[in-house]
């Protein structure tokens, strides 16, 4: 979701969520949304957005808020973002989990999102949503956030794009906190984080897994986030991404697999 969206028509942007979960629900999927990032362009606006950037990872996404707010002023506006949407759907039993932010800190922001982290937190428990909250690990070296992060979280998140024995490693340490854990981040083939080699082991860890990217488009996320083409070539190996634009796997065999594990074949 993204706060600039909702100040600019409230009312229209919740009619608009609602929607989209009646759709997902008619499919039986559950949705985690999530409300703040720190990643890519700071400085979201309304309005028609960019047309995406050839052979660039994720060239229109948007941060939100956007560039660090320390004021009271700017905190007071997204509290009431966080509180109106919670107090909407925070008993919508097709909601599964609340992702309150995005990987805080990224783009170079660091202990600087600590406030805001902090605030959307409190706001959440404030609102009392009877679905858990969360706010996904990501940067290891990132000691307060991170604390702050697993202190406070019903289900621990996180994300890794490391080769299965790094990867096993996060999921055991952060099991032993006691909570159930959620990979909502992995899967970068050039990376050698794969669903061949990483599922198995997530499922045999009782570890939910979501992968990033689903259908080529113009998200662009086939293409590596620190390798991009702007000759808008074909990667030798994507990224991320499941499907081609007409719907066909990327690779066969990685469908299977999913079914698979999922018990879908």
């Amino acid at each position: 979701m993204h706060s600039v969206a909702w100040k600019e028509d409230p009312a229209g942007f919740k009619n608009r969520v609602d929607q989209y979960l009646a759709i997902a629900n008619k499919h039986h999927i559950q949705t985690i949304f999530v409300f703040f990032d720190d990643c890519w362009n700071p400085n979201p606006k309304p309005g028609k957005q960019p047309e995406p950037k050839v052979g660039i990872h994720n060239s229109g996404w948007v941060q939100d808020p956007g560039r660090v707010i320390n004021t009271e002023a700017g905190y007071e506006e997204v509290h009431k973002y966080v509180a109106d949407v919670l107090h909407r759907f925070g008993h919508d039993r097709r909601i599964l989990l609340w992702d309150l932010y995005n990987e805080p800190g990224n783009s170079n922001k660091k202990e600087a999102s600590l406030p805001l982290l902090t605030k959307i937190f409190a706001w959440a428990r404030e609102a009392n949503p009877e679905q858990p909250i969360s706010a996904g690990l990501w940067a290891w070296d990132y000691e307060k956030l991170n604390a702050f992060q697993v202190k406070n979280s019903d289900v621990i998140t996180y994300h890794d794009y490391e080769i299965p024995e790094w990867h096993q490693r996060v999921v055991q340490l952060l099991k032993a906190y006691g909570r159930p854990v959620i990979c909502t981040e992995y899967m970068a083939r050039p990376r050698n984080s794969t669903f061949e080699n990483t599922m198995p082991m997530l499922k045999a860890e009782n570890v939910g897994a979501i992968n990033w990217g689903l259908v080529e488009g113009k998200t662009n996320t086939k293409y590596a986030w620190d390798t991009p083409m702007p000759n808008g070539g074909e990667p030798k190996l994507w990224f991320h991404e499941v499907f081609k634009k007409d719907g066909s796997p990327y690779k066969q065999e990685e469908v299977d697999l999913i079914k698979k594990l999922n018990g879908k074949q």
